[in-house]
């Protein structure tokens, strides 16, 4: 492994009276991937950023290539070879591929007026660096999320990137493009570039990572190789405490049905799916992106109803031909975005809170505020939601703790029936285990519970049952232990992730 790229040492950043770091050591050398991990608002943002030179850390010392780096600017850490691609990627939907390509390096060498020749060929250039395969010509606009990833890392090495910074680069991408993804993040490895990922998922970390560094609550916590880390070791440095992890198992059920889904079909989404649901039930529904299984959820909950097929709610026929008619039967949905389909970011958590339930705090035309009061603070008791005051804006909450308010949002509508698409998508592990006890408990408690996702090692964990779809259809429905491998296999088969 090469020599040391950057060296941290006891970096502190507040702002105002918040220490988000309180002292993180962090080292990466030359051809090596370090992965940095730790719980949603844990510093890794700030750290990202004093690394960028976003931020000027309050104290400690930073070092790029043996030497102390006294001030440093976005530009000037660009110019060092600092790059990072953020979640978000910062491309232009706009701009074709050659262009987003192109923009850095324009801005390096101060042209003011674009080369599209000289544009093409630095967009084909870098392609062939990483083994990606796109017109160059395209609206990044028409890209799938694996390939805007792409245009990114390619404007990134056209800048003589010698170290490179990936915020949760696997959030969005199915399997097979993490896979891919891997392959090049390789590739940049062997040609010497310092490459540090973060990210709070164990297996991806393992597949992937020579290093691990591991913060909490803006404090360094520790640094290894990664097989110093089983996962035992890594729960209990991201969460601080130790969690128990089992596959669950319901008490055994008295044959109380639940939910009874009988051929339910929508042209173009999915055909004749059936399943049913006990009390103590967790049913998980999976398969590859365009495989139905969310537009199976949209259906439960009248987004995109189904046009054929029978529902079964607690032993009544129901008819869902809108979401009206889902919330009047006592069926909640936690959507895929909580960003954009799931919070009022700019309210209060109070508000989003109630923000589903908002009619039953109206007596004599008027609203009571002190209900609303009283039911959110109780919520954020029972949900373990971390806060500061009720009257925050949802947006300053953690993902973790936002999901939970999404979550609590729909149980103060005492549903009957609640489907979560994609539970736990940018919560860190800590949160997950919380969210999935929540939902056991209300599984025992009798409410029917379906969670859709992706995530294998999630379903296997936390569901009693499975439901596996492929090209619209159910192509298996398991109700006993299963590997991940051979989950995979059922969903894949005869199909691209």
């Amino acid at each position: 492994m090469g020599e040391v790229f950057l060296k941290l040492e006891n970096i502190k950043k507040s702002f105002g009276g918040v220490q988000a770091l309180k002292g993180v050591d962090l080292e990466i050398r030359k051809g090596e991937i370090l992965a940095l991990a730790g719980q949603n608002g844990c510093g890794k943002s700030t750290l990202i950023k004093v690394i960028s030179g976003v931020h000027e850390q309050t104290s400690g010392d930073y070092y790029l290539e043996g030497k102390k780096v006294e001030k440093l600017t976005p530009i000037d850490a660009i110019r060092a070879g600092v790059q990072v691609i953020y979640q978000d990627f910062a491309v232009f939907p706009n701009l074709t591929v050659a262009e987003n390509i192109a923009m850095n390096n324009s801005l390096m060498t101060g042209t003011k007026v674009m080369n599209w020749k000289k544009a093409r060929e630095l967009a084909i250039e870098a392609m062939e660096q990483v083994g990606a395969h796109m017109d160059p010509d395209i609206l990044v606009e028409r890209l799938t999320v694996a390939n805007k990833q792409m245009v990114a890392i390619c404007r990134a090495i056209i800048n003589d990137a010698k170290f490179l910074i990936l915020d949760e680069p696997t959030t969005a991408l199915t399997k097979k493009e993490v896979e891919n993804l891997f392959k090049i993040i390789r590739r940049l490895k062997e040609k010497g570039i310092a490459i540090m990922i973060v990210n709070h998922k164990l297996d991806e970390i393992y597949e992937i990572a020579d290093r691990l560094t591991i913060i909490r609550n803006g404090e360094y916590i520790s640094s290894g190789d990664i097989k110093e880390y089983d996962r035992a070791r890594f729960i209990h440095d991201i969460t601080g405490r130790d969690i128990v992890e089992s596959v669950y198992v319901p008490e055994k059920s008295d044959g109380t049905e639940i939910l009874k889904v009988e051929n339910i079909s929508r042209e173009g989404a999915f055909e004749n799916v059936s399943f049913s649901l006990e009390k103590g039930d967790v049913l998980g529904i999976t398969g590859l992106l365009g495989s139905g299984r969310g537009e199976l959820g949209d259906a439960l909950f009248g987004l995109a109803p189904a046009t054929s097929g029978k529902i079964i709610l607690n032993g009544k026929e129901i008819e869902i031909h809108n979401i009206e008619d889902a919330i009047k039967n006592k069926i909640a949905y936690v959507p895929e975005d909580r960003l954009t389909q799931g919070l009022f970011l700019d309210r209060s958590i109070q508000d989003n809170m109630v923000a589903a339930s908002i009619g039953k705090y109206f007596h004599g035309g008027k609203l009571d505020h002190k209900k609303i009061a009283e039911d959110t603070t109780d919520w954020i008791g029972n949900l373990s939601v971390k806060i500061g005051k009720q009257t925050d804006a949802i947006r300053t909450l953690s993902g973790g703790n936002a999901q939970k308010v999404v979550i609590a949002k729909w149980l103060n509508t005492d549903p009957e029936l609640i489907v979560l698409n994609g539970p736990t998508v940018g919560v860190d592990i800590g949160s997950k285990s919380e969210i999935f006890e929540i939902l056991h408990k209300l599984a025992k408690e009798g409410v029917g519970v379906i969670v859709i996702s992706d995530d294998l090692s999630e379903l296997v964990q936390n569901c009693n049952k499975i439901l596996v779809m492929r090209n619209g259809k159910a192509v298996a429905h398991i109700d006993e232990e299963i590997s991940e491998n051979e989950l995979y296999k059922l969903f894949s088969e005869g199909g691209e992730s």
